[in-house]
């Protein structure tokens, strides 16, 4: 899998570019606040249907524009492609001239690894951040996933709102049954796509990792759910709904999930130094690539946003190894030269991208 063309218009500082790729490493360079990551933002976008730093659609289209259009070209081992994604009033999302319905359409027509500088709080910030780590990786794999996680979040939303008419208007508490049957039933759903990944996780990450770490330390991840069967989820809803009333909010759920890491059986957040810390997101990164290989039979593109800054030489040339097969796209801020590797260069300055020869 990897990309042949990229064509944006009134996309951030982009007011008309088309960047042709190569098969296998294309590094971007130039100074910071170019449009560098705007590049691996636009791929991203044309993977996920949404962007991996920007909350709204809007911040996406040029100052004092109102249209932006992202066109990116593929190949797959078994089909060519075209995604285009119209930025305006509202989002359209086009693959091969026919437009999309639903997101979930989308997924999985480009799969991708991402790493960026942000990708340590995955370790470090909170659960909403680890649960949107398995989000992205489940999607592109299952795109029946998003949409339970959709259901899931439009019912959670549902039964809040009731949960709060019944502490101020007194509503029929007996009611919440109807909320609390459909969000067990797309809980579990979730819960079993995510307890699946997280075992192939565990079963690729230890090798991974004792590899790097010259067999010094064995990671692991565990899982925390407190939706692991349905008639446990729905004790658990009915015990806690008096709280959930008072709160006016569901207090527990797949939306309270999360993953710890430990490394020599030691919480990784608590215990872990801040090389372990990179360390175990590279391994981590490097499993999601196995999986996805294992599931789709060729490695998604890899995306590596300010790749120099977060991992030292022996890391990068660590990755580098993993990764023969794969489209990698690199952004830095020096021009970077790989050893024994095919690759183009591009140097970005103010929204503009030149091919170096």
């Amino acid at each position: 899998m990897w990309i042949s063309k990229i064509k944006i218009n009134n996309f951030r500082n982009y007011k008309e570019q088309e960047i042709l790729l190569e098969k296998n490493i294309n590094i971007f360079y130039g100074e910071n606040a170019q449009g560098k990551t705007n590049i691996i933002e636009a791929i991203f976008l044309s993977s996920m249907g949404k962007s991996f730093r920007a909350k709204k659609d809007s911040e996406m289209i040029m100052l004092n524009e109102d249209i932006s259009n992202i066109e990116i070209e593929y190949e797959k081992k078994d089909r060519d492609g075209k995604i285009k994604i119209v930025l305006g009033n509202k989002k359209n999302i086009f693959v091969n001239g026919i437009k999309l319905k639903k997101l979930s359409e989308l997924l999985g027509n480009i799969n991708i690894v991402i790493f960026t500088p942000d990708d340590i709080n995955i370790l470090k910030g909170g659960p909403q951040n680890r649960r949107r780590f398995l989000d992205i990786m489940i999607s592109q794999l299952k795109p029946n996933y998003m949409h339970n996680l959709n259901l899931y979040s439009k019912t959670l939303e549902q039964r809040n709102n009731y949960l709060r008419q019944i502490r101020e208007q007194n509503k029929d508490e007996n009611l919440l049954e109807i909320w609390d049957s459909k969000l067990v039933e797309y809980a579990i759903n979730i819960y079993n796509y995510r307890k699946e990944f997280l075992d192939r996780i565990n079963e690729k990450i230890k090798d991974i990792h004792s590899e790097i770490t010259d067999n010094k330390e064995n990671l692991r991840l565990e899982y925390i759910s407190n939706c692991i069967s349905k008639e446990e989820y729905l004790r658990l809803l009915k015990e806690r709904r008096k709280l959930d009333i008072i709160k006016g909010y569901t207090t527990k759920g797949i939306h309270r999930d999360d993953f710890i890491l430990y490394i020599n059986d030691k919480q990784l957040d608590i215990y872990g130094s801040q090389g372990q810390h990179r360390t175990s997101i590279l391994s981590l990164k490097i499993a999601e690539l196995n999986i996805i290989y294992d599931e789709i039979g060729e490695y998604p593109i890899l995306l590596l946003d300010d790749f120099m800054s977060e991992l030292d030489e022996k890391r990068r040339t660590h990755l580098l190894e993993k990764i023969n097969n794969a489209q990698v796209i690199i952004t830095c801020t020096d021009k970077i030269k790989l050893e024994n590797k095919d690759i183009l260069i591009y140097n970005v300055h103010d929204g503009k991208v030149f091919r170096e020869d």
